[in-house]
């Protein structure tokens, strides 16, 4: 098993070496045809090799943080959605040094050109690549070890992989440890622990880490918080410290310069559609431009968001908290397309201004709905521990109808995990995020949310 991971590892790094091979060479080769010697400042081999090599770098970095690299890990889509980004961010960036070099707009034809051969190329590549992937690696047997809670959750998200995963059986924790040891050892290469006593899954852990047995675990809250402690050596034994702030304060005024600059700048590129967004909304039904709605932020302060209005006037005319649902019928057209697009949320670059926003956070909640959250989740609170965001790690790593429980864990996975090169990270992931359509999905009738009792299940007049 060791030596098949080994050469899984080598196989991927292989075919990603190719990708960007390929693409390198296709930069180099505009740069010696077209570009070099339109550069005023005259270049000698050495400068040549230093152009192309940041271009290497470049498309490294962006290849890397976008998962341009994951075949097998991401399905053939998600690569290529993620090479796309990673080329176009390297392109444009290499255009930009070349023009900055030439001390004007270099002609930007052949960057053209050479994209779009780079993007049919990188289409061939994923999905051939990803073919011949799962020729050679078939997906991993499982074995699923279960408490009391349903399991259909967890048996669903798995079958959205069948490429790389099989659960091939599913034991109750109550069917004994033994039994459960000798049904491992005789078959799986791994095994799925979920929602089992502490006590028991740290056993069944140790007994997998021996034996070399992959252990696909979902963390419980605690999990989450130990992930991002930090780790001390003040005496003979190893120390997890759990700090009782978020955020150092050399943190939070980094981030805060982050937000100031990164929205006075959008605010300024963006006016010309914000202005022509508003006036279409006046002109369509004469309604209010903007949606402003009480959320709350770092400890829980209440704090007016302000949007797009994308929904008909009368969306919550009744005065309940809703949450949007798959095709809602309240949704404007021009306001399904903003939606889409996500122009609705632009006005809240002002609350970022303002400080009641960061860029990168938990999503802002209401208050009515946090109190519901609570009465099943008391954990819920910790997301108050910094500002609420803009975008944030649920976001990114989630979808608009992941659980609640599986967004509170990824939120505090941002918040204990916090770092400046996460909040850039997740920055650039966003845009990615923007036009999966997974993100955007709305919440089926059957999904379990913390809204109910008194508060209905629907939509949320312009809810992320």
């Amino acid at each position: 098993m060791k030596r098949m991971e080994s050469v899984k590892r080598l196989v991927v790094l292989q075919l990603t070496s190719l990708s960007m091979l390929v693409q390198v060479v296709a930069y180099a080769f505009i740069w010696f045809k077209f570009y070099k010697a339109s550069i005023v400042s005259e270049f000698y081999i050495k400068g040549d090799l230093l152009v192309i090599t940041l271009y290497a770098i470049l498309l490294m970095f962006f290849m890397s943080t976008y998962g341009g690299t994951k075949i097998g890990y991401l399905k053939p889509f998600d690569v290529f959605l993620s090479q796309t980004f990673a080329t176009l961010m390297a392109n444009v960036i290499a255009y930009a040094q070349l023009s900055l070099m030439n001390s004007g707009l270099v002609e930007p034809k052949y960057f053209l050109i050479m994209t779009g051969a780079q993007l049919i190329f990188n289409l061939i590549w994923v999905f051939v690549s990803d073919g011949f992937y799962k020729m050679v690696f078939p997906p991993r047997e499982l074995l699923l070890i279960h408490g009391d809670r349903p399991i259909e959750d967890i048996l669903y998200k798995f079958s959205t992989r069948k490429d790389r995963y099989v659960i091939a059986k599913c034991m109750h924790i109550n069917e004994g440890y033994e039994a459960i040891q000798k049904e491992v050892m005789e078959r799986y290469a791994g095994i799925v622990l979920w929602d089992i006593p502490t006590s028991d899954r740290n056993e069944l852990m140790k007994f997998c880490y021996n034996r070399s047995i992959r252990v696909y675990m979902m963390p419980k809250i605690p999990d989450v918080i130990v992930m991002g402690c930090e780790k001390m050596h003040l005496f003979d034994t190893p120390i997890f410290l759990t700090r009782e702030y978020a955020l150092r304060v050399e943190q939070r005024f980094i981030k805060r310069t982050i937000d100031l600059v990164c929205a006075i700048l959008l605010v300024i590129i963006t006016s010309p559609i914000m202005l022509v967004t508003a006036l279409v909304i006046k002109l369509s039904d004469g309604g209010p431009v903007f949606y402003k709605q009480v959320r709350c932020t770092l400890n829980n302060k209440e704090f007016n968001i302000i949007k797009f209005r994308s929904m008909r006037v009368d969306a919550e005319k009744d005065g309940k908290a809703r949450l949007a649902s798959k095709g809602d019928p309240r949704i404007t057209p021009f306001g399904r397309f903003i939606r889409t697009v996500r122009i609705d949320e632009l006005p809240q670059l002002f609350n970022i201004i303002k400080g009641d926003m960061s860029f990168i956070g938990p999503r802002p909640e209401r208050p009515e709905i946090i109190q519901e959250y609570i009465k099943d989740m008391p954990e819920f609170s910790f997301r108050t521990k910094v500002k609420a965001g803009l975008a944030g790690y649920a976001q990114v790593y989630g979808k608009y109808n992941t659980t609640p429980y599986d967004k509170l864990k990824l939120d505090l996975t941002y918040i204990e995990n916090y770092s400046v090169w996460l909040d850039i990270k997740l920055m650039l992931l966003t845009l990615k995020v923007l036009i999966t359509p997974d993100s955007t999905e709305g919440v089926d009738k059957n999904q379990k949310t913390a809204l109910k009792n008194n508060v209905e299940e629907s939509s949320d007049a312009n809810e992320e």
